[in-house]
């Protein structure tokens, strides 16, 4: 079994993300799911559609979501889920590189998982500089 992942974004974030994952892994992950969110639908039955989602995702190991931006609509839509599911942990700040590293390490157990895809989405974050101004 693996870690479900659920990203909730903005439209259409995650769609696009999924599909630029795809294409660097070779063929669509399994086990993922994405919802975009359009920001004029109640968050009530946004919750429950993501709820849905996550029931369908969890195969027993629990389900990461990602969002893109903390205090927004799909964050606040996968906050109000902690209390719900009990195998569920939430990350924002969505990023390619911390969804390259969750849907790498998805074998392994929820809060491994949870870390690598922070850890992942920290060290995808670089300053860049011409290489003769590092000297």
């Amino acid at each position: 079994m693996s870690v479900g992942l659920l990203m909730i974004t903005h439209q259409p974030f995650g769609a696009d993300l999924l599909r630029v994952a795809a294409a660097i892994l070779g063929g669509p992950p399994p086990g993922i799911e994405a919802m975009e969110v359009v920001n004029d639908v109640p968050c009530e039955i946004l919750a429950a559609q993501a709820a849905e989602r996550l029931d369908r995702l969890d195969a027993g190991e629990g389900v990461l979501i990602l969002t893109d931006l903390y205090g927004s609509t799909p964050a606040n839509v996968a906050v109000s889920l902690l209390g719900i599911h009990e195998r569920l942990r939430v990350i924002a700040g969505l990023n390619l590189p911390m969804l390259l590293r969750a849907l790498t390490y998805a074998s392994l157990d929820l809060d491994t998982v949870a870390e690598k895809a922070l850890q992942g989405g920290r060290d995808g974050v670089v300053l860049c500089s011409r290489r003769d101004d590092r000297t």
